[in-house]
């Protein structure tokens, strides 16, 4: 396909749907809580994408059954809602995109249910840092490597691991657009980053090995070793100057 650059108008578009994955995430952020069914979190997705004017991304994608993938503790992506109820120390990855306008907004949060482990909310503290720290190294010239090797280092550097077999990737008019973002590599490597480019970034960071096992329902993606996992995502354009992040509230 290669890499589509946005114009301004699309860009905006995209800033739309951004905004309403946003909203989305906060509600499910603040309505969250122990005993609750992860099949609830997908029926409040529903909710606020629909009122907001907009349609889920996920269901129905690639066979997708949920509006939103929901992935607790080992789970790194991809977990599909159902009975499974939320537990006090649990962390929740959520992972939601939405269309508006024909163009897509992808985003990822993870929180912890309650009174959390020192180690899970340390986890979600480097993961949250390394999307950062991988935004940071987004400019116009830079290099597709750049981000790859800012993730990594965040993370590795503070003694976690980043999953190497599930990427970031392009974003636009398609959920899925080149050029695939490892959370892994070299600065100074890959695509050069132009103006108009959207990007969806997404570190997923393990405490333990990097290494992951597809679950029967061949959908949810998990440690090898069990190891607890994070995940963050944000969609971003590229500019003259720094990101836009474009999933903010």
């Amino acid at each position: 396909m290669g890499i589509i650059i946005k114009s301004e108008p699309e860009i905006t578009a995209m800033r739309q749907a951004g905004k309403i994955v946003a909203t989305v995430l906060e509600a499910l952020r603040l309505q969250m809580k122990p005993g609750m069914q992860t099949e609830e979190l997908d029926v409040i997705a529903a909710r606020e994408v629909t009122r907001l004017g907009a349609k889920p991304s996920f269901k129905g994608y690639r066979g997708f059954p949920a509006n939103l993938c929901v992935s607790v503790n080992d789970e790194i992506v991809h977990g599909i809602p159902g009975g499974r109820v939320l537990r006090e120390d649990d962390i929740i990855s959520i992972d939601f995109g939405a269309i508006f306008h024909g163009f897509q907004g992808d985003a990822a949060i993870t929180v912890g249910m309650g009174h959390i482990s020192p180690e899970a909310q340390r986890l979600i503290t480097a993961t949250d840092g390394a999307l950062k720290a991988g935004i940071a190294a987004v400019r116009h010239g830079a290099r597709l490597g750049d981000i790859s090797a800012a993730i990594q280092h965040y993370a590795e550097e503070r003694g976690y691991s980043v999953v190497r077999e599930y990427t970031g990737h392009g974003i636009g008019r398609a959920m899925h657009e080149d050029p695939l973002i490892p959370n892994f590599g070299l600065p100074g490597e890959g695509p050069v980053l132009k103006k108009g480019m959207a990007l969806a970034i997404e570190p997923m960071v393990n405490i333990g090995d990097w290494r992951t096992t597809l679950s029967d329902n061949n959908w949810t993606v998990s440690t090898s070793d069990g190891s607890l996992s994070a995940h963050f995502e944000h969609t971003i354009a590229v500019t003259n100057g720094e990101a836009e992040v474009l999933t903010a509230l």
